[in-house]
C-alpha cells in the first residue's frame, strides 16, 4: 500500500519509517534507561536488575524491565509473571508485575517457558531491538535493562539502539574480577556510555548466630579494582538465601536489600543523556 507518510493514521507495524517513529516516541516517554551488565555469567546480574527495579518502584517511580538476556531469560520468573505477550493491533503490550512494573521477556512469547531459544546472534539482537521499538511502554521513569553476560551482539545492539543513560557493572569477589570489570568498562567507553559504578554480589556471608562475616569466595578486591579503573564501588551484597527464595517464588518485589541503596541512588541521580 502506498505510504502517505502520516504515521499517526497508519496501522502498519512493519513499515521502516513507522519503526523509526516509534523508536523516537519510546525515547520520548521512557525518561531514563539503565543497563545492568556483567563480563561473565553467574555473578547475579539478573538479581541486581530485579532488586534495582523493585527498589525504584517502591520509591513511587514508574518502572519498566526489559529482559535482554534472550537465551537465558529470568525476569518473568523472578517477578512471578506468567502472562503471555499479546498485540493491541499495532504494538506489543508488556506484562505488569504485582508491584506495577512493566515487563517484557522472550519467555512471554514462547509456547512453554522452558523451550530453548536456539537462535543465531543477529536474530537475538533483532528481538532485543524490537523490545524497544515494538512494545507499548507508555510513560516510564526508569527502564532497567537486564543484559546478557559478555560483550557480544546483544550488548552492542542495546548500546547502539537504546538511549542508555548509564550502566551498572555486576561482579563477584573472585580473582578474575579485575579482567571482567576491565572488559565491561572498555566496552562502555568504546560505546560512549556512562558507568554509574560497580556492584559486587556474593561478597560475603553473615552468620545469623555470631554476626561474623565469612568471605566464602575470598576477600573482596572490589575496592582496589574500582580505584584502579576510576569507578565507584556502589555496593557489596551478601549471600542471602532469603533473596534466592524470593526469586524462586516470583516475589522479588517483596525483597528489602538495604545494601543496594547506594546503587539505586546512583540510578536516581544519573544524568539523562541528550537523545536524537
Amino acid at each position: 500500500m502506498e505510504c502517505n507518510h502520516d504515521c499517526s493514521s497508519c496501522a502498519s507495524a512493519s513499515c521502516g519509517e513507522r519503526k523509526e517513529e516509534q523508536k523516537k516516541e519510546g525515547a520520548k516517554f521512557v525518561k531514563k534507561v539503565i543497563a545492568v551488565v556483567s563480563g561473565k555469567g553467574g555473578v547475579g546480574k539478573s538479581l541486581v536488575s530485579a532488586l534495582t527495579a523493585g527498589a525504584l518502584g517502591k520509591k513511587g517511580a514508574k518502572v519498566a524491565v526489559l529482559d535482554a538476556d534472550v537465551t537465558g531469560p529470568s525476569m518473568g520468573k523472578v517477578f512471578g509473571v506468567t502472562a503471555k505477550a499479546y498485540s493491541d493491533g499495532n504494538m506489543i503490550v508488556p506484562a505488569v508485575t504485582k508491584g506495577g512494573a512493566k515487563l517484557i521477556s522472550v519467555n512471554m512469547m514462547l509456547a512453554n517457558e522452558d523451550d530453548p531459544v536456539i537462535w543465531r546472534g543477529p536474530l537475538i539482537a533483532n528481538m532485543v531491538q524490537q523490545f524497544w521499538t515494538d512494545v507499548n511502554w507508555g510513560e516510564v521513569d526508569y527502564m532497567v535493562v537486564d543484559m546478557p553476560p559478555g560483550t557480544g551482539d546483544v550488548p552492542l545492539t542495546v548500546f547502539q539502539s537504546l538511549p542508555v543513560d548509564g550502566i551498572i557493572i555486576v561482579t563477584s569477589p573472585q580473582e578474575l574480577v579485575s579482567m571482567i570489570v576491565a572488559k565491561a568498562l572498555k566496552m562502555a567507553s568504546m560505546m560512549d556510555v556512562p558507568v554509574l559504578g560497580v556492584v559486587e554480589n556474593m561478597s560475603y556471608f553473615e552468620c545469623d548466630g555470631c554476626g561474623k562475616r565469612h568471605y566464602i569466595y575470598g576477600e573482596s578486591k572490589a575496592e582496589e579494582v574500582c580505584k584502579k579503573y576510576g569507578v565507584k564501588l556502589l555496593a557489596r551484597l551478601p549471600i542471602d538465601p532469603g533473596l534466592a527464595k524470593l526469586c524462586d517464588e516470583g516475589r522479588i518485589e517483596d525483597a528489602e536489600c538495604k545494601e543496594l541503596a547506594p546503587a539505586v541512588e546512583a540510578v536516581v541521580k544519573a544524568k539523562k543523556r541528550k537523545r536524537a
